[in-house]
């Protein structure tokens, strides 16, 4: 028998789109642009390389994700978690993440500019 399978080894969720989304995923596609998977679970999620780019992700769970070198660009992540995300080298042009919960995430190498909103009081330089 199989040992179960988790949201990184491609565990069966309760939501199709997630299920969608990590098949595809584990058969090489990186391109979700304009996906819709708000208000998810996608805790501990592996996601590295892909394009959300237009994703909407707004109250979606993303504690603990990998997303490393992920397009975020004009994602939609309000109230978003990312506790312990993963976003070293990833793209978050035009991302307003005033509402997102960004603790403890790693942002190392990650590209915004001044399309980029932050939390009051957050340094992205110091994540």
């Amino acid at each position: 028998m199989e040992a179960p399978l988790t949201k990184q080894s491609m565990e069966p969720t309760q939501n199709p789109k997630v299920d969608k989304l990590l098949k595809k995923y584990a058969a090489g596609e990186r391109n979700f642009r304009e996906i819709d998977l708000s208000q998810s679970d996608l805790s501990g999620i592996n996601l590295k390389g892909a394009d959300l780019s237009y994703a909407d992700l707004r109250e979606t769970n993303l504690n603990n994700a990998n997303l490393r070198g992920t397009d975020l660009s004009y994602a939609s992540l309000s109230e978003a978690d990312l506790t312990q995300a993963d976003l070293r080298g990833s793209s978050l042009f035009g991302v307003d993440l005033r509402s997102t919960t960004l603790t403890d995430i790693s942002l190392t190498e990650a590209d915004y500019d001044k399309t980029t909103h932050f939390p009051a009081g957050f340094d992205p330089n110091a994540s």
